[in-house]
């Protein structure tokens, strides 16, 4: 149970591109202390509350310009509504997607009440191998457009310079200095024009120093990054709260459902078919013309799924082996008609026996899913691993399930094998 010392933290709000970067941004949050949720849908007005954050979906990752400024200032706006005191927009930890849009749209709805306001961004999250050195981005020591994110099927990053990723930015490098003498180099930095800055960050004690200027700065700055600055963040916010360990909860079956198509959650995948026993797992994988086809997708589940007697204590769900060609047209994208299958399948699991838990790998098919389950918010509670968190489904036909989830671009290969057989292991542990 939380203290009474919550009540000192200002109510705050993520404004996250995906559901996966919401959770493991809010997870920072409930980790120092704070009550958190992450909501499917807008916060009514006046509903912010001392000691609480709440975190929005723009669903902008994907987007084009227009559409992801939009987004991302209605979102902003909804938390602003609600009276959030502060807000953190949460971008891919590689630089995925529209971020450049996604800053101006949460400027533009924050500026109607604080017309000074500025965005210091750090995609910088050292535990995961993300660091920001001479404005670049760098992934394990590699420039990020060298990794696998450089080929990525959706949203590919075709270069590591920060600058060029966010046109109306300057880099800026904080000194060995205090917070309020760096906020000083920071305001310097905007006093020439610009009103984003991108800082350099490579350690955890350097995005420490970064949340604790841009705390310097007040509520009219906006930090944008990934779950590294979420720590910081959460941290000098407020540093009263006080958080209480609780038990890994109890799972006698386990959905996977994999809907990221990056090559690292394909990898982990596969190590977790293979290294469970035949009789322990069921995989439902639909071919790429299944899958791009929802009004047909039910006579594939009617074939394919087993009956709920039969069902083993691990369901894989996952994306198809064959790549979706990339591209823009028409209508929903490969892979919001793959994720919308996918929801399908699983929705047919929950419905053929018992669920006591789901991992959920990858933003847009774990949005989709959740839709599809009638989930109204995720109560996080914890991170059963760095950047992972854990906690209940809320509303629904899957209330009070347990939930992970995961974003699809990191982790070990053994990570999801791990993450399910500590769900299922946790069955002893409990009794």
């Amino acid at each position: 149970m939380k203290t009474d010392h919550t009540i000192s933290a200002a109510p705050s709000g993520i404004v996250a591109d995906d559901l996966t970067g919401a959770t493991d941004s809010a997870v920072q949050f409930a980790s120092d202390g704070w009550n958190t949720s992450v909501s499917l849908t807008m916060p009514d007005v006046g509903t912010a509350r001392h000691g609480a954050v709440v975190a929005v979906l723009s669903d902008a990752r994907a987007l084009p310009a227009v559409a992801a400024r939009m987004a991302s200032a209605l979102a902003v706006t909804g938390l602003r509504d609600s009276g959030v005191e502060n807000i953190f927009l949460k971008i891919d930890s590689t630089m995925r997607g529209s971020v450049a849009h996604q800053i101006a749209g949460a400027l533009e709805s924050w500026r109607t009440v604080h017309p000074d306001a500025v965005a210091v961004v750090c995609p910088s999250y050292p535990a995961m191998g993300r660091i920001v050195v001479d404005g670049h981005l760098l992934v394990y020591g590699k420039q990020v457009q060298s990794t696998a994110i450089g080929i990525d099927p959706v949203t590919p990053v075709l270069t590591s310079d920060l600058r060029e990723l966010i046109p109306e930015s300057v880099c800026v490098q904080l000194a060995s200095v205090s917070p309020a003498e760096n906020a000083k180099i920071l305001e310097t930095a905007f006093a020439a024009g610009p009103q984003i800055v991108v800082v350099d960050a490579s350690t955890d004690a350097e995005v420490a120093l970064l949340a604790e200027t841009i705390h310097e700065l007040g509520p009219r700055a906006i930090p944008v990054g990934a779950g590294g600055l979420a720590v910081a963040m959460a941290r000098v916010w407020s540093t009263e709260l006080s958080s209480d360990s609780q038990p890994m909860p109890r799972a006698d079956r386990v959905v996977v459902v994999v809907s990221s198509l990056h090559e690292v959650s394909r990898d982990q995948t596969e190590k977790l078919v293979a290294e469970t026993a035949a009789g322990r797992i069921c995989i439902l994988q639909p071919r790429l013309e299944d899958a791009l086809s929802p009004a047909t997708i039910s006579s594939w589940i009617a074939q394919e799924l087993p009956s709920g007697t039969h069902l083993p204590e691990i369901i894989v769900v996952s994306s198809p082996a064959e790549r979706p060609e990339t591209g823009g047209g028409i209508g929903p994208s490969a892979s919001e008609l793959i994720a919308e299958s996918l929801a399908t399948i699983t929705a047919a699991v929950f419905d053929a026996g018992s669920v006591d838990a789901a991992v959920l790998v990858g933003g847009e098919g774990a949005r989709s899913v959740l839709e599809r389950l009638g989930a109204e918010s995720l109560l996080i509670r914890y991170a059963i691993r760095e950047g992972v968190p854990i906690g209940l489904i809320d509303g629904g036909r899957a209330d009070g399930t347990t939930v992970v989830t995961k974003a699809g671009g990191f982790g070990e290969p053994s990570s999801i094998l791990d993450i399910v057989s500590e769900l299922l292991d946790a069955r002893g542990n409990n009794e």
